[in-house]
């Protein structure tokens, strides 16, 4: 069941509902007529939600990390200063606009190039699984049907979602932090400094790992795309030979085809002949036996 629907929901929407109605046929008719119910109700998703879908499934361990880094990032949020978050924040802008590029390209390959409007909802998605827990566990299922609408701020991890998947309402602000002590020793404030550094070292690790793998795969996109066109053109010399061999072969049993008829009817002649001879040789015989006589 689960494999129907993971592939259902990366199934190009164009094609969405015949793939549904064939999943859905193909359960009943194996009796698990609850799943088959289940695959019917599965709404298509939008271009962007379906683009989202796909990231996920073809690039799962860079899309493990861009979960990584939303945890991390929600995780040091209010423990980082504004120049940590500005930092952060350059960091996030880069790696949503390289992994937008990467879904759309996947896209383009299922041969749906995507617009401007629903690169833009791509980028919200994306932008909604880093800022936001509930976000991210919706995306991280892989069977979103509307693109995720960010919320206005990074929330903690530990915020309670409110208002159900993204499209249906942001998620509620986080809850107010408790009042600080009126004052703290000079152990408590070194301890928050502390911790503070360890947020952010985790946060820009996570950013710096995932831009990293971001690379990786641009520099294996730019390789195949350099080797992409000298493998057709391996694969039409091939294809020229081939057809080349095949003419050849052609012309080679039209020849012998023509060669075994000339072979058939000078058999024929030659039993022709011997019968003729043989006849003759026969009314000799009978001719010398009666001038004997």
């Amino acid at each position: 069941m689960a494999a129907a629907l993971d592939e259902l929901y990366t199934t190009p929407p164009s094609d969405f509902v015949a793939r549904r109605e064939t999943l859905a046929a193909a359960a009943k008719t194996a009796g698990r007529v609850d799943d088959a119910r289940r695959i019917h109700a599965a709404r298509r998703p939008t271009l962007a939600a379906w683009a989202a879908n796909l990231l996920l499934r073809s690039h799962p361990a860079e899309s493990r990390q861009f979960l990584e880094l939303g945890h991390a990032l929600r995780e040091a949020y209010h423990a980082l200063d504004a120049s940590g978050l500005k930092d952060l924040s350059a960091q996030r802008r880069r790696v949503i606009s390289a992994l937008s590029r990467q879904a759309a390209q996947l896209a383009r390959d299922a041969g749906h190039r995507l617009s401007e409007p629903v690169q833009q909802d791509l980028e919200a998605t994306l932008r909604a699984v880093l800022a936001d827990q509930d976000a991210a566990d919706q995306w991280a299922e892989g069977r979103l049907v509307n693109a995720l609408t960010p919320p206005s701020e990074f929330h903690p991890d530990t915020a309670p979602a409110a208002g159900g998947p993204g499209t249906r309402g942001r998620p509620a602000p986080p809850p107010p932090a408790p009042p600080p002590p009126a004052r703290a020793s000079k152990d408590e404030l070194t301890e928050r400094g502390r911790a503070r550094q360890e947020q952010l070292a985790r946060a820009q690790e996570a950013a710096e790992a995932a831009e990293q793998r971001l690379r990786e795969e641009r520099a294996r996109r730019a390789d195949v795309d350099v080797e992409l066109p000298r493998a057709r053109e391996r694969s039409e010399q091939a294809r020229r030979r081939m057809s080349a061999i095949e003419e050849q072969m052609q012309q080679a049993r039209e020849e012998f085809q023509w060669a075994e008829n000339e072979q058939q009817e000078a058999e024929e002649h030659s039993r022709s002949a011997a019968d003729a001879l043989a006849q003759a040789e026969r009314e000799h015989a009978r001719g010398r036996s009666r001038y004997a006589a």
